[in-house]
Parts: C-alpha cells; structure tokens; sequence
C-alpha cells in the first residue's frame, strides 16, 4: 500500500527558504518518478516538479531556478528544497507518486504560507 507523508511547511516571509519532506513507502522508492503538487486556495492542483528515477528532473516556469527536487533513498524520503518564496507560493503542497492527473497517489499534504 503507497504511503506518503509530507512535512516542512509554515509560515515564511516573502523571500525566505523552506524545505518540505516527504516519507514514502509501500513501493520501490529508489526507482519511482516523484512529483510535487500544490493546490493554493481556489485554484486546481497544479504540478510543481518531477524527479525521474534516472535523476532527471523537471521543473514548473513558475519555480525554475527557486526549486529543487532530490530524495534520500537511505531515508526513504523525497524532498522540495524551496528558495526566494513568493506569496503567490501559498498551497497546500503534496508528494505524489501518480504520472498523471489527478494524481490520486499522494499524501495528505502540508501548508505553505508565504507572507510578511
């Protein structure tokens, strides 16, 4: 059964750096495409960034350059390294594990508020 659990968000002036983890398991995390999504208030869920198993990664316009995506397979653990944070960056933010819309395989989510 895929679990993950997001963590990392909160509060962050504009500007400013979070990272957000994700804690996978139930699947072969080492060679799975990750994503991160976020869904900001009123608006769909929107795909922020990929990690293909090769290592390849690919990135949103909105977040290229200010992003980063990596994983810890030692720790099961994917991560959203976020610099240089808009406010227009406020979402709920979610790992996934699905290729495509909807993106039913991701967790519960975690709150990103960027704000002075």
């Amino acid at each position: 059964q895929v679990q993950l659990v997001e963590s990392g968000g909160g509060l962050v002036q504009p500007g400013g750096s979070l990272r957000l983890s994700c804690v996978a398991s139930g699947f072969a995390f080492s060679d799975a495409d990750m994503r991160w999504l976020r869904q900001a208030p009123g608006k769909p869920l929107e795909w922020v960034a990929t990690l293909y198993g090769g290592r390849a990664t690919h990135y949103a316009d909105t977040v290229r350059g200010r992003f980063a995506i990596s994983r810890d397979i030692s720790k099961n653990t994917l991560y959203l390294q976020m610099d240089s944070l808009k406010p227009e960056g406020t979402a709920v933010y979610y790992c996934s594990k699905s290729s495509s819309k909807p993106w039913t395989e991701r967790g519960q989510g975690t709150q990103v508020t960027v704000s002075s």
